[in-house]
């Protein structure tokens, strides 16, 4: 009589199916894994795109500002020299006026301040100087010291006046006496006096009395 003990072949059986069963299983986890990986890959390949994709348009963005800003700077630099060489001609046009003035001025004010019977020969002024020589005749030796004053009394002359010569000459037809004089001033503006004197510091007068 043969015995055939099938517990032990169905146990085989079933040994196999739960051998296969984990190989499958296995499969499908490192599919799962390996599809998991690729989509990751994937995701960070679109990050990475996008990231350098945004970069080239703010770097371009930033380009065109920079373009744009130098643009302005290069207009800026452009105004600002502009507005250099206008001072600049305006400083020389004042300077010019300045100078053209003064002289006109101080023979205004020479002439204003003449005497009656003063006769002017020459009127001299220092290069690169107020200082001013003026000659000239009369008949009256007070007639000379009346200019002087009239010249301190303009503004024009710095104080004191200085009269530098004064020389008699005889004077045949009519007879008499002709004076030759020569007086030194120093041409100033009325304003540049008026500041010469504020900035000067006050005088103080001292008073004494007896008991």
């Amino acid at each position: 009589m043969i015995k055939i003990n099938l517990l032990t072949a169905e146990r085989k059986v079933a040994k196999r199916k739960t051998t296969l069963g984990s190989g499958q299983l296995i499969t499908v986890g490192c599919g799962a894994i390996r599809a998991l990986a690729l989509l990751a890959c994937g995701w960070r390949y679109y990050s990475v795109v996008s990231d350098n994709a945004k970069l080239d348009s703010d770097l371009a963005k930033a380009q065109k500002q920079a373009a744009d800003l130098h643009g302005v700077i290069v207009q800026l630099q452009e105004f600002e020299q502009r507005r250099t060489k206008l001072q600049q001609r305006v400083g020389l046009i004042e300077q010019l006026r300045a100078a053209q003035s003064g002289p006109v001025h101080m023979l205004d004010q020479i002439s204003r301040a003449l005497p009656q019977m003063v006769w002017l020969t020459e009127i001299k002024q220092a290069v690169g100087s107020n200082d001013v020589t003026i000659d000239g005749r009369t008949t009256s030796i007070t007639s000379v010291s009346d200019f002087a004053s009239a010249l301190e009394k303009t503004g024009y002359f710095k104080k004191s006046v200085e009269i530098v010569s004064t020389v008699g000459e005889p004077m045949p037809q009519p007879p008499g006496e002709l004076i030759r004089f020569t007086i030194r001033v120093v041409f100033q503006r009325p304003g540049d006096a008026a500041a010469i004197t504020a900035a000067q510091p006050p005088t103080q007068t001292s008073r004494s009395g007896g008991n």
